[in-house]
């Protein structure tokens, strides 16, 4: 039998058998664990047989089932779940960026937060590079050991990377690459196949896709996996098993909802492209879009999200979205029902007019997280705003 489809792999690829003949595990909602005697336990302990001993080291039934499958989304060795996505990511950089970090393009704010607060604090040497500054990426890896990490689709503007490009500049100079793959998704894009080391997810987000829990992940080598793991242990970054059931759920219908996810936004893209009040869309599904070639290349699908500049800046924009319907005013992004935002308002407020500028983030974008909802409903609420 040829190796399956994500899908299949979602739904089957199962670490326990239920003996009561469940199609999935039960919520093992225990901290600890029986064994029937010393020598037992201390076998756990030592690695010389498999069980469960305290869930807050990562053994739990439950929760070892959901990495079970987050490994097969990314096609990794070993998959670890997080308590939230800036849970992983700062496992991730402190397990993996001690010997300093490089930063390439537009980051989520708290990521950025967590590297110029924390990281810097620490003593980590964290060097920032815009957009148009990668190619001076190996001028940075002067030491080897060093951590390269991006995200790509950008947010809120959603300008792409080439991952084999940077990846493959970073192993020349004996870094590893950390991806941000929350956007795009492991439905739409695969960092690992294409030369990167760790792929990092918000689970919150499209892998939870009902805006109801609040999870993080991580997908790499069993090698690299286990220094992320003993700082996700000590720091108490743990998801509870009762979230890791409802991702599980999730990640079951994962494949379909990116489908669907995917068709709409490029519907409503198209759309607001020919709208007479909407001078750009970005997204990476539109030839017009700067980075279309690249997505066309690294990409199998361009994702639910798209952000759009609306005529008369950000009053104008605002207006819009304060008269959306369905449409819900509300950060974040991934779930079933679409979400507007102002990045000026929301996610770039900290930072200056000119500094939103120089990474292409004007006053009037909107940015949308287009939901499942019919395609039509979205863009005639859309449309009814704009007038």
């Amino acid at each position: 039998m040829t190796t399956p489809g994500p899908a299949t792999r979602i739904i089957h690829n199962r670490r326990h058998q239920d003996q009561h003949g469940s199609p999935y595990s039960p919520v093992y909602n225990t901290t600890t664990y029986r064994f029937e005697n010393t020598q037992a336990l201390l076998d756990v302990i030592g690695k010389r047989t498999e069980g469960n001993l305290y869930t807050r080291w990562g053994t739990n039934p439950t929760i070892q089932e959901l990495e079970q499958g987050l490994a097969g989304l990314e096609n990794a060795e070993a998959g670890l779940a997080f308590a939230s996505g800036m849970a992983a990511i700062s496992a991730t950089l402190l397990a993996h960026g001690r010997k300093g970090i490089v930063c390439v393009g537009d980051l989520y704010g708290g990521t950025q937060e967590f590297l110029i607060n924390h990281c810097q604090a620490l003593g980590i040497s964290v060097t920032f590079l815009f957009r148009e500054q990668q190619n001076e990426l190996a001028e940075h890896l002067n030491a080897p050991g060093k951590l390269v990490y991006f995200e790509t689709p950008a947010n809120p503007n959603m300008r792409l990377l080439d991952i084999g490009k940077l990846s493959e500049v970073a192993h020349q100079h004996g870094a590893l690459v950390a991806v941000d793959n929350t956007f795009a998704s492991p439905i739409n894009q695969k960092p690992l196949e294409l030369g990167a080391d760790l792929a990092l997810h918000s689970a919150s987000k499209y892998l939870g896709g009902h805006s109801d829990i609040t999870a993080g992940a991580l997908m790499t080598s069993q090698q690299l996996a286990e220094p992320v793991a003993a700082w996700r242990k000590n720091l108490g970054q743990l998801l509870a098993p009762e979230t890791a059931a409802l991702l599980s759920r999730s990640l079951r219908t994962l494949p379909v909802r990116i489908r669907q996810h995917n068709e709409n936004a490029l519907a409503v893209a198209r759309a607001m492209e020919k709208h007479p009040k909407v001078t750009k869309v970005h997204y990476p599904g539109l030839s017009s879009f700067d980075d279309h070639e690249l997505a066309t290349q690294q990409m199998t699908g361009f994702g639910g999200m798209l952000s759009i500049d609306v005529t008369g800046g950000r009053e104008a924009a605002a207006n819009v979205a304060d008269n959306l319907k369905v449409f819900l005013l509300a950060t974040s992004l991934g779930g079933v029902e679409s979400l507007v935002s102002q990045p000026c308002a929301t996610s770039h407020y900290g930072l200056s007019q000119q500094e939103r500028e120089q990474r292409g983030i004007g006053e009037g974008m909107l940015r949308l997280s287009v939901g499942l909802e019919d395609a039509e409903d979205i863009i005639a609420d859309l449309q009814q705003a704009l007038a």
